[in-house]
Parts: C-alpha cells; structure tokens; sequence
C-alpha cells in the first residue's frame, strides 16, 4: 500500500516542481532524509516530475489529494524541509468533495500523537453518523473546526488536475498556512 507523501521542491523563481514517494509519508521521516547531498532523500523521492512550475496556491487544491497522500513536504531553495500531515475529512469513497487539512508537524512523538488524535476523532464521528445522531455534514464541519482550532491545520478542497474549482469550500492562500518570504 505505501505511504504516499508530495514532495514540492521550490525553484528560485518561486514555483515548485513537484515529486512523489511511494514511502515517504511514514512518521514523516522523509524530512530529515532530504538535503543538498542527499535531495531526493536517498532515492525515497521518484526523481521523475509529477509536475513542473506549480503556483504554491495550487499544490493544495490541484495535487494534493487527500484521499490519497498522507504528508506533503515543502522543500526550499536551501534543502530546508517543512513537513506537513495531510488528513482526509471525507468518509466513503471522498470522491465528492475532496476535502482535505494539513498540519505542520516535525517527525517526533506530536506525528504520532497527532495521527492518533485524528483517527480516534474520525472514528467516534463515524460512529455518531451511523448512529443518526449526526449528519455527515454535520460531523464534517465539526471535525474541520476541531483540526483548525486543535490542532492549528489548515483546511482545503482538491479538485485534481482536471477538476472544476467550485465555490463550495474553503481552501486557505498560501500566506495563510506558510510564510513564503521565509523560502
């Protein structure tokens, strides 16, 4: 199955080429693999291109699906990584929607406890749904407020390479989840 994680490489002209890790996502220890000797973290990283000259405001919103990868990385210029854990919000197959949050976490013990909070939240809404008690709506809003409020993530929409952006849901600018004059 692996652990997928996007890998986004900033180029100095501000754009990201972007890569893939089929087990880069596992305990988000690709970010301390990634260096200027090492950057595609020991051959963790495919070194072909997903995709090349990406916005960063599109990362989010065209590549990173939530269904499918588990950490995004955000390498700079220097070979400083930021790693980030990505959360599906959906239950079912997440085809309709596509929601997704990330979490800036450092590979350490908060992952983890992090990953754990997640699942068991999920879990205990899934059940509440099934019960009737909640909407999945309802339970969706809910676990989207507790990630921001909780656990400081920043809440999006993947509508995919070929999807149509539509006016249901929130994703944030980059500015709102990275400081780009840092990178």
């Amino acid at each position: 199955m692996g652990h997928r994680a996007l890998v986004a490489y900033r180029r100095p002209d501000h754009l990201y080429d972007l890569r893939y890790s089929h087990w880069g996502a596992a305990d988000l220890e690709l970010a301390d693999r990634i260096d200027a000797d090492t950057p595609l973290g020991s051959g963790t990283v495919d070194s072909s291109l997903l995709a090349d000259s990406v916005a960063l405001e599109r990362v989010l919103t065209n590549y990173l699906d939530p269904c499918t990868h588990e950490a995004l990385y955000l390498v700079s210029t220097e070979f400083d990584v930021k790693s980030y854990r990505v959360c599906w919000l959906e239950w079912g197959d997440g085809r309709q929607n596509g929601r997704g949050a990330i979490v800036e976490l450092a590979p350490d013990a908060s992952d983890r406890e992090a990953l754990i909070w997640f699942r068991a939240t999920k879990t205990v809404l899934a059940d509440i749904i099934e019960m009737g008690a909640l909407s999945r709506r309802a339970a969706q809003s809910y676990l989207e407020a507790r990630i921001a409020e909780d656990k400081d993530g920043h809440v999006y929409t993947y509508h995919g390479t070929d999807g149509e952006a539509d006016d249901e849901g929130y994703t944030p600018t980059p500015d709102q989840w990275l400081d780009e004059d840092e990178w």
